[in-house]
């Protein structure tokens, strides 16, 4: 998912807490409980528990319309869209929020790694490190929000060697959205290519 490094995401919801220093449990387990509250967000649409629709500058798009995950990546991979089951597993490799957040405590080692402002406001940093063989990703660094608990930047290195950097500009908590937002219409031209949920990308 090079492309998310365009993206000006939102992820999670608001939750107080001081901006003293905090152990690395403690920064991901507000985070966690930050995004537990969230039921959705934009300009990553999430609406739980099953759909997604992440739109990118270059006319990329990711799609999960509640029972089928649909990439359409024109920019490197024009005339196709790839068509998968919707899963836990196909989630997490394209929602940021799920992937770092989904019981993090139990699938990572979580280390402080220091403090840092992003976009004026002051975070907290920590480093996630698989426990087991993990596809998605080799390491992560998250700046999680000393005032509400968003994510507000990311650094992903994945197995191939991929490295990911994203900066959260904006975030709406809890926004009313419409089901028509995660449809998805395939390009007039373009193969549909099926992949089974276990695919990464």
């Amino acid at each position: 998912m090079k492309k998310l490094r365009s993206l000006a995401m939102v992820l999670l919801a608001l939750l107080p807490s001081a901006a003293h220093a905090q152990s690395a449990d403690a920064i991901i387990d507000r985070a966690v409980a930050a995004y537990a509250r969230l039921s959705s967000m934009r300009v990553i649409l999430r609406k739980k528990p099953n759909l997604l629709s992440i739109n990118f500058d270059t006319g990329d798009r990711v799609t999960a319309d509640g029972s089928t995950l649909w990439i359409y990546l024109p920019s490197s991979a024009p005339g196709q869209v790839v068509r998968m089951p919707y899963t836990r597993g196909s989630a997490s490799g394209v929602d940021p929020a799920d992937q770092f957040l989904n019981s993090p405590r139990s699938r990572f080692t979580v280390t402080s790694s220091g403090t840092a402002a992003v976009g004026g406001r002051a975070a907290h940093i920590v480093t996630l490190a698989p426990k087991r063989s993990n596809t998605e990703f080799t390491s992560a660094k998250v700046w999680i929000d000393d005032n509400d608990s968003s994510i507000r930047q990311f650094d992903v290195e994945s197995a191939n060697g991929l490295r990911r950097h994203v900066v959260v500009t904006r975030f709406t908590a809890n926004p009313p959205l419409n089901r028509s937002s995660f449809r998805f219409t395939v390009p007039k031209g373009a193969k549909i290519v099926d992949q089974p949920s276990g695919a990464t990308f």
